[in-house]
């Protein structure tokens, strides 16, 4: 494979990596995203998805090893960069040296399974805990996660956080989520999570047959029209004097409930 020298942080190809970094409205325009890291690099490609541009350090490809021959081998094009160029791209305080510009694929997940386990999230807008209920909801068997205004499933944080469970787990974003939810609703029961004691204790509900359970926002949780569109509301009896949980917090008590 060739291998193009790359030295200005001024070159078009690192401005474009910058800008689907950092900005939302450049990834869905573009059907791309970025990471970076061998590991999460590596893990996209052996997920399935095209990668488009590869960046490396020198210090990087002479490491080399499996993962980054699987890579190298998957990547259309790729760039030895200076240690300047990969100072530019990093989102990280201690880069490895590897980035990539991956393309988005359709996501084919079903959700026409009546016995299926959904965790829909309504406007969970911090990228660490979108990442860190992504990588619960993996690790639990959760069959899909269905986002929501401000949940962006390629955020390079949000990546990060989910260790890679992001690009693994069925995730598909909808523009009416309190449509979704009638739909789920059709074939299932649906529930949504309130820092309210007068709610339905989760730990008293019956998910074996298939559930749909809405997270809420962090600052506001659920809104009123989801709310509105669930069947049941549901609390995490808590014993402190806290009134509610993290997001993530309050997402990995409930995955665990309906997963027992």
């Amino acid at each position: 494979m060739e291998f193009t020298r790359l030295a200005s942080r001024n070159h078009e190809q690192v401005k474009e990596y910058c800008k689907l970094a950092n900005s939302p409205k450049a990834r869905r325009e573009s059907g791309r995203f970025v990471l970076e890291g061998l590991r999460l690099c590596a893990d996209c490609a052996d997920s399935g998805y095209p990668i488009e541009t590869l960046f490396l350090t020198d210090e990087a490809f002479q490491k080399g090893g499996a993962r980054l021959e699987r890579l190298l081998a998957g990547a259309r094009k790729v760039y030895l960069v200076e240690p300047a160029v990969a100072e530019k791209l990093s989102d990280t305080v201690s880069p490895q040296g590897v980035f990539c510009v991956v393309q988005k694929r359709a996501e084919s997940a079903c959700l026409q399974r009546t016995d299926g386990k959904y965790i829909l999230l309504d406007c969970v807008q911090n990228p660490q805990n979108l990442g860190a209920i992504a990588r619960t909801a993996e690790a639990l068997g959760i069959d899909a996660l269905v986002l929501f205004s401000g949940c962006d499933p390629y955020n390079p944080k949000a990546l990060r956080a989910s260790m890679g469970a992001l690009l693994r787990l069925p995730v598909l974003e909808t523009d009416d989520l309190a449509a979704a939810v009638t739909h789920f609703g059709e074939t299932m029961p649906t529930f949504a999570t309130v820092p309210d004691p007068t709610a339905q204790p989760i730990t008293a509900q019956d998910f074996s047959h298939g559930a749909a359970v809405v997270i809420g926002n962090e600052a506001n949780g659920v809104s009123d029209k989801v709310l509105a569109a669930v069947q049941r509301r549901v609390t995490i009896p808590m014993r402190g004097s806290a009134e509610s949980l993290n997001a993530a917090a309050a997402a990995t008590v409930t995955m665990w409930e309906m997963m027992k």
